[in-house]
This record gives structure tokens, sequence and C-alpha cells, in this order.
């Protein structure tokens, strides 16, 4: 039985992208990747290689460059406070990431919330709010995946923006000029767990006073072409080969296209079925994880549901715990097959299970 894979992160990658790796796994040049030295000319033409096909499907500008770093995007929560926080940072809190991003800025400095939607659990992004014009940086989370909201508008904004674009990067087109840093763990569109991407503009760096550690420092990691110590071979590799995959597929425009078609026919089914509702406002609902649950006539349905999709292939669907129901993350690499698959599964539940 084919299995549909939409889990939340690590994401689906391409056959395509499988193979190029199992093979360099096995002899890249006479070695397997996973043993050559991250100062040969080998690996340097992969690092080189990634860096350049980020800068061209995003069209970077420049002054900008793209980093390839260890930790997550939760280590990046603490990394961004410690370079560019000297008096006051500001924050859109629009779920637990966005929450926790700002956690570790407090530590550094006085940290405004500019606005929150936890009071409805998430459910939307908040409107109206003003940025202050005396912080260092504002901090957004441009999708939620917990919670199945998306920002999908690059803004102008007075102050730096800062942007932990973790699963939604390489899905729609991005103004990177009104951006003074974007950041984001790989494992959502552009590759596996254990890289962490960051695109920052130059210019913003080394103004704050306070020392950094080197490993902390960005303008280290830039000086020496994110091999300051040994990076995560195998994840930049994957990444490399996810983003030639991208760009043979059509590039940002193809991913954009595809991101939307599946979020309308799912969200679509979502509407029309009476067996389930959607849990994020309708104008902030994601493209990258589409929330939903049982309406409450038919809860005691629900871990029915859930043995019923497995049967028929559906992986990763099982909503986040504080939310409940179910999420299908649609990332790039998900075909639109498995979307149809989807929506036929709730259907065929839905004659078993509406009898009114």
């Amino acid at each position: 039985m084919k299995q549909h894979n939409f889990g939340a992160g690590p994401c689906i990658l391409p056959q395509q992208v499988l193979d190029a790796t199992a093979k360099a796994i096995i002899n890249f040049n006479g070695l397997s990747v996973l043993e050559i030295s991250h100062r040969s000319k080998d690996w340097e033409s992969v690092m080189d290689e990634c860096r350049t096909l980020w800068k061209e499907l995003l069209n970077i500008p420049d002054g900008y460059h793209v980093l390839f770093l260890a930790g997550g995007a939760s280590t990046m929560f603490l990394n961004i406070p410690y370079n560019l926080l000297e008096k006051k940072a500001a924050y859109l809190d629009t779920g637990v990431w966005a929450s926790k991003a700002a956690k570790e800025a407090v530590i550094f400095g006085e940290t405004v919330i500019v606005a929150s939607s936890k009071d409805k659990n998430y459910s939307y992004i908040p409107k109206g709010w003003t940025v202050p014009t005396d912080a260092d940086y504002f901090h957004i989370t441009t999708n939620n995946t917990i919670y199945g909201t998306e920002i999908r508008q690059d803004f102008d904004c007075p102050v730096n923006l800062v942007a932990d674009m973790s699963s939604d990067i390489m899905t729609r087109k991005i103004d990177i000029s009104k951006y003074a840093l974007i950041y984001g763990g790989a494992q959502k569109n552009v590759g596996p767990a254990g890289v962490t991407f960051v695109i920052v503009r130059e210019d913003i760096l080394g103004k704050v006073s306070r020392t950094l550690p080197s490993m902390i420092d960005y303008r280290i990691h830039i000086k020496n072409e994110s091999m300051y110590n040994t990076p995560p071979v195998i994840s930049i590799f994957v990444m490399k080969e996810m983003l030639k995959w991208i760009k043979e597929s059509g590039g940002i425009e193809k991913m954009e296209e595809l991101a939307k078609k599946r979020a309308e026919i799912l969200y679509g089914e979502i509407e029309r079925n009476p067996l389930f509702v959607g849990t994020a406002n309708k104008e902030d609902r994601s493209y990258m994880n589409i929330c939903f649950v049982m309406k409450e006539e038919f809860k005691d349905k629900e871990a029915a549901f859930m043995e019923f999709a497995k049967s028929r292939g559906m992986v990763g669907i099982k909503g986040h715990r504080s939310v409940g129901g179910f999420r299908a993350s649609c990332y790039n690499a998900l075909p639109i097959e498995s979307v149809h698959e989807l929506v036929k599964c709730m259907q065929e539940f839905e004659k078993i299970n509406n009898k009114k």
C-alpha cells in the first residue's frame, strides 16, 4: 500500500533527492559523503552550489549572506537577540515557536509583545498592531505549524525585520530586501533535520556592545563560509539536492502554485464535508499546515477516522496535542495525488458515518 506522508517535520523528500543522497553515501568521488573532509575541494563545491542555489531561487540581493549552521531554529531564538538586541526587541506572538523566541530575547533586554493571538488559541494572525520605532528589531514567525496560520505578505517595517520561516521558506516569492534576517530549520521544505539556514544582511551585525562567543557571532560564520567548525555535512548535501529539485521543477513560482492548489483542494473538502471543520480563521489559513477537527456532533468519531485514514496509507495526520484533531502538512515535495487521496478518504468516511 502506498503511503502518503503528511508529517509536520521532518518533511517528505522527493525520490530523486533520496536516490542522489543514497548514492553519495555509498560513493562520492571515491569516498562516502559522510567521510570526506569538510576542507576538501569536493565538499567546498557542495557548499558553494548550495549557497548559489539559495541566492538564485530567492533572488537574494547583494549585501546578504547565506549561512548553514547547526542547532535548529530554536538555537537561533538565542543567537538573534545575542547579535541584535541592544536595548529593545519587538515580537509578534502567533504561536508556540514565536512565544519561545520571545522568551529567549527577555534574557538580553526589554522585549515587547506588539500583539498576540493566544486569546483564541492562536487561531488567527493579529491585526492592527504597531511596531515601536525604537526597537532594535521586530520578529515574526511567518507560518505556525501547530495552529495552521500563515503570514504570506512582505510588509514594510520601520525597524529591522526578522522572520522565522522554518516551515514556509521556498514556497512563495519573498522580497528579501524587506528583511534584515530570515532563518529556519530545513526540515519542512528544504531538506532534513540537522541544518539551519540563516539569510542575514551584513550591515545589521556588530552593533551590540556585548562580547559575542565565537559560535554565536554571525560575523565569524560569514568570514568562515559556514565552516568555522565541521558543518552538518549530510544535511547540507540533502538540502543542496532538494534545492536542485525545486529549480528543476519550476522554481519558487511552481512551488507557490502547487502550495495554493494543495490548500484549495483540502480546504474545499473541509468546508464541504459535514463531518469536519477547520480550526484557523479563513483569512489566515496556512497553505503548509492544514488543521481541522471533527464537528462537535461527530467528536466521538475522531479516533475512528484516524484509524480509517491510517488504513488507507495516510501518515502523520494527527493534530498537535494543543489543537487536537488532524493536521495535514503539505510541504513542497508532497504530490497533489496525496491530497486527492486524503480527500477521498474523508469522503468515504463521510458516507459511512453521516447517516442523517
